[in-house]
C-alpha cells in the first residue's frame, strides 16, 4: 500500500525542509495510513510527486498534519535560494503561522506543518477547489467572481488601488484616455485585466478606441511586469498601488500614477475553501496580527527588498540600434539552422548585450561570448567579425540541440530552452536535473514549472535566471517585432480612405 501523501515528504525535502521534518512528515503519513514506521537506519523511502486530492476543515488538515499552501514561484511572495532555502513574503507569514497554531493547539513534537506548492496563478483557485491545496496565498484581490468561488480571509492589506504604471520610454499620460489605443502589458489571470476590460466598455460606449491589451504569460508575476517596465521592456503596465510603491523604490525608471485608478478599495487576501469555519477563524486572528502596518509584516516587506535583480534595459533607444543592425544576421541564421532568431538575439542580449567588443576573462569572445575552440569547431570563419560570431552561435545551439535533445518528446521552444540551460550547466547536469523531475513527477520535457524547479533548488539561481533572463528578452524582442510587422502591413495597404 502506498502513503496516502507522499507528494508531503518530497515537497518538503526538494525545497531545503530540513531532513528532522521530512521524516516527521513521512511518520505522519505513514501512521494515519496504518503502515508501520520504519526504523531510523532503514533506507530512505521512495518518494513520488502526486497531488494527493481531500478536502475538509482544520480538524481534518490537522489529522494529515499537513496544510498545503499554493502560491506563485515569485522573488517576493515565495522562490528556493541557494541551498534549497525557501524564502519570501508568503513563506514567512505561513511559517510563523505554523508555529503560532502548533503551540496554540498544543501540539508538541507532533505537529502541523505547512507546505508549499508553487503553481502558476492561473491555478492557484483550480488547484484549491480541485483539493489539491487548503490555502492560496499570492496576494488576491477579493472580487465578487472569486468571493463566488472561495473563501477571503481578514485582508492583509485593505483599500488598495489598481493603478497605472508607466516605464523607461513610455509617452507622457495626462488622464486615463490617454489609454486609449495604447498597449497595456497584462497577466490574463489578475484582477487587473478584468479592470481593463471595464475600462475599454466605458471607452466602447464613448467611442474611444480600445486599451490594447497584451497578454503576458502566465508565470509572469505583477513584479515581473514592473521589472519590465523599468527596464524598458514594456512601457505601460497595472500594478496594485502599495506594490507599484513597494517597487518604484527599487526600480528607478517607473512612473507611478496615483491619479489613474482602474479600481479603488480593494481589499487582499489568502482564499481557502467555503466551508472551512475553523481554519478561516485562525487565519483571521493571525493575518489582523500580523498584516501590512504590524511589525512583523513591516519587518517582513523591508526584508524582499533585498532581494530583488534588476533587468537590463534590453530595448532603449540604443540598444535597439544595436539590435536592429544584427537583425539580418540573427534572421539569415535562424532560418538556415531552423531556430526561432529572436530567441538567438535573446541569447546575444544575455551574453554581452549584443556588442561584439566584449571579451570575457577566460577568453569568450563577441556578441554569442564564443570560446576560440568552439569557434573554431563550428567552421564559420573569423569569430572575432560580428557575422561569423553570430553565425557560430547559432550553429552551435543547433549542434547541441540535435546532439542532446533531437529525439526528446519536446516542442521547439523547450529544445532550445534545455539548450540554454545546458550551455550554462553543461549538459550532464541537466541530464541530470531532468531524470530527477521525472522521478519526482514533473514533467522532464518542460524547462518552465518543471525542470525549473529542480534546477533552482540544486545548483541555485544561476542557471534559472540565464533562461528566465533570455525567455523575457526574447518576449521584449517578439513585442517590438509585432509592432515593427504591424507597422509594415499599415503602409504596405496604404493610407486609410
Amino acid at each position: 500500500m502506498t502513503p496516502p501523501f507522499p507528494w508531503v515528504i518530497m515537497f518538503a525535502m526538494a525545497h531545503g525542509i530540513s531532513r528532522m521534518m521530512a521524516a516527521l512528515l513521512a511518520a505522519a503519513a505513514l501512521v494515519s495510513s496504518g503502515i508501520a514506521v520504519p526504523r531510523d537506519d532503514a533506507p530512505p523511502l521512495s518518494i513520488e510527486l502526486k497531488s494527493t486530492v481531500w478536502a475538509g476543515d482544520l480538524e481534518a488538515l490537522a489529522r494529515r498534519r499537513a496544510i498545503r499552501v499554493l502560491v506563485p514561484y515569485n522573488k517576493t511572495l515565495y522562490f528556493v535560494d541557494l541551498g534549497g532555502v525557501q524564502r519570501g513574503i508568503s513563506y514567512d507569514f505561513m511559517h510563523a503561522f505554523e508555529d503560532a497554531l502548533n503551540t496554540k493547539l498544543k501540539r508538541g513534537d507532533i505537529k502541523i506543518h505547512v507546505v508549499f506548492i508553487p503553481v502558476s496563478r492561473d491555478k492557484l483557485i483550480p488547484m484549491l477547489l480541485a483539493g489539491e491545496g487548503d490555502v492560496v496565498a499570492a496576494n488576491l484581490t477579493i472580487t465578487p467572481e472569486r468571493s463566488k468561488l472561495v473563501d477571503f480571509v481578514t485582508p492583509a492589506a485593505t483599500g488598495v488601488k489598481e493603478i497605472v504604471v508607466t516605464g523607461l520610454g513610455a509617452p507622457p499620460l495626462r488622464s486615463m484616455d490617454d489609454l486609449a489605443g495604447r498597449q497595456v502589458y497584462v497577466q490574463p489571470s489578475t484582477s487587473y485585466y478584468q479592470s481593463l476590460l471595464a475600462l475599454n466598455e466605458s471607452f466602447r460606449r464613448r467611442k474611444l478606441p480600445p486599451v490594447k491589451l497584451k497578454e503576458s504569460p502566465a508565470r509572469f508575476e505583477t513584479e515581473d511586469l514592473l521589472e519590465m517596465a523599468n527596464a524598458g521592456l514594456v512601457q505601460t503596465v497595472v500594478a496594485d498601488d502599495y506594490l507599484a510603491h513597494f517597487w518604484s523604490r527599487v526600480y528607478p525608471n517607473l512612473t507611478v500614477h496615483d491619479d489613474l485608478v482602474l479600481r479603488t478599495g480593494g481589499d487582499i487576501a489568502f482564499a481557502i475553501r467555503k466551508n472551512s469555519p475553523k481554519l478561516k477563524a485562525e487565519l483571521d486572528a493571525f493575518t489582523s496580527a500580523h498584516r501590512e502596518g504590524t511589525l512583523f509584516g513591516n519587518i517582513t516587506l523591508q526584508k524582499y527588498l533585498q532581494q530583488t535583480h534588476w533587468a537590463k534595459n534590453a530595448v532603449s533607444e540604443a540598444e535597439l540600434k544595436k539590435f536592429n543592425t544584427m537583425v539580418a544576421l540573427f534572421r539569415k541564421y535562424g532560418e538556415q539552422y531552423r531556430i526561432d532568431w529572436l530567441l538567438m538575439a535573446a541569447q546575444g542580449y544575455q551574453e554581452s548585450q549584443l556588442d561584439q567588443t566584449r571579451r570575457s576573462g577566460v577568453g569568450a569572445v563577441g556578441v554569442m561570448q564564443l570560446m576560440p575552440a568552439t569557434g573554431k569547431q563550428m567552421q564559420v570563419g573569423d569569430i572575432s567579425e560580428l557575422e561569423a560570431n553570430i553565425h557560430g552561435g547559432v550553429k552551435y545551439v543547433r549542434f547541441m540541440v540535435d546532439t542532446y535533445y533531437k529525439d526528446d518528446a519536446m516542442d521547439s521552444l523547450n529544445k532550445v530552452l534545455f539548450t540554454f540551460a545546458a550551455y550554462n550547466a553543461g549538459p550532464a547536469r541537466v541530464r541530470a536535473l531532468r531524470k530527477e523531475a521525472a522521478s519526482l513527477h514533473l514533467d522532464p520535457n518542460v524547462w518552465f514549472d518543471n525542470v525549473e524547479r529542480v534546477a533552482a533548488q540544486r545548483i541555485g539561481r544561476e542557471t534559472v535566471q540565464y533562461v528566465s533572463n533570455i525567455y523575457k528578452y526574447y518576449i521584449a524582442y517578439s513585442l517590438v517585432q509585432d509592432d515593427v510587422e504591424r507597422e509594415l502591413e499599415d503602409v504596405a495597404k496604404g493610407p486609410k480612405k
